[in-house]
């Protein structure tokens, strides 16, 4: 069946570009090309203080790209550890201060990387996250709020902060690190699927509407890899139990032993295959890009609802006179 970009689809031409994407089973998969050069393009990854942040920003620039990775709570060892690295490999790699939860880091960011690109940013790769473990009932307010501030309203404002740009040059491209749970829950994770399945539908959303103005969006949904989210996981679900009432803890008592003990040394997966993934992304035509990939070399459960909601996305909306060219080119049917 022959493809079509977005370029076509809004222009009612024919297709002719091949795609380097292909789909097994379902899966959109991407190609990552170790002689591919970067060079010449702009990237701003967030949470690049460890796994697959770092690796990414690490990867890209030794492509060529001009990178800027950003983390909070600057200074701190990772950020210097990663200049001394760029130091050393002569590397086109920033350091910049962003917590993705304050608007004024988010906006003076985004313009320090934009000053020293010299114009918009290219690609903009939301990697920062942040997960609490518990029962629902166990999440107060303040573990409810720090989980969308970060999940979904750093994205957000991440992306409201360099599209202007990105729209004026015509170009662009989001990445966001999302979950196999932000498709399928796993009971007693606390309101990470709920942040996960909020920035899919979000990120969906933006993809249409972006299709006028060449920027693609890519969903990538990574299984179970040993980054140090574990660590960081651990030290907010002990927080929240530390200070939860037992009026709401007594309910589950087997998974509030548990909350702040959780241990990922187990898995095996390598955390560059994220990393890896990104760079294909990068790498493919404008167009081309898939909407969603599931990054895992196990099972990924998530295939079959991708399968199913792109269907009946495309099925509900894609005859639309106003919408459907937005759906079909984003879902390519």
């Amino acid at each position: 069946m022959t493809r079509l970009d977005r370029r076509t689809l809004l222009a009612g031409a024919a297709a002719t570009a091949s795609l380097v994407v292909t789909v097994r089973a379902g899966a959109a998969e991407t190609v990552y090309r170790p002689d591919a050069s970067f060079k010449g393009k702009s990237v701003l990854i967030t949470g690049c203080s460890s796994g697959f942040g770092r690796l990414t920003a690490e990867l890209l620039a030794r492509q060529g790209a001009q990178v800027f990775a950003t983390m909070r709570a600057l200074p701190r060892p990772e950020a210097e550890s990663l200049r001394v690295l760029a130091l050393n490999e002569r590397l086109d790699l920033h350091v910049i201060a962003i917590d993705v939860t304050s608007d004024e880091q988010v906006i003076n960011g985004v313009a320090e990387a934009e000053m020293i690109a010299g114009g918009p940013i290219d690609v903009l790769v939301n990697n920062a996250g942040i997960g609490i473990t518990s029962p629902v009932e166990v999440q107060d307010m303040e573990a409810t709020r720090q989980m969308f501030e970060t999940n979904v309203f750093g994205p957000h404002r991440m992306a409201r902060a360099v599209l202007p740009g990105m729209r004026a040059k015509g170009a662009g491209q989001i990445i966001q690190i999302s979950s196999q749970l932000g498709r399928v829950i796993a009971p007693y994770s606390g309101h990470y699927s709920a942040t996960k399945f909020a920035l899919e539908s979000m990120s969906e959303q933006l993809a249409y509407e972006l299709v006028p103005h060449n920027i693609d969006v890519t969903i990538i949904e990574p299984g179970g890899y040993p980054t140090k989210v574990w660590v960081n996981r651990n030290a907010y679900s002990s927080a929240l139990k530390a200070r939860a009432a037992a009026v709401h803890t007594d309910g589950y008592p087997l998974q509030v032993a548990r909350m702040g003990t959780e241990d990922g040394s187990g898995r095996s997966n390598d955390p560059a295959d994220v990393a890896k993934a990104i760079a294909g992304l990068i790498a493919q035509p404008p167009g081309t890009r898939p909407l969603r990939l599931p990054v895992s070399p196990g099972n990924k459960p998530q295939v079959p609802i991708n399968d199913v909601t792109s269907r009946v996305q495309t099925e509900w909306l894609g005859a639309s006179p106003a919408v459907g060219p937005l759906i079909r080119a984003v879902h390519r049917r």
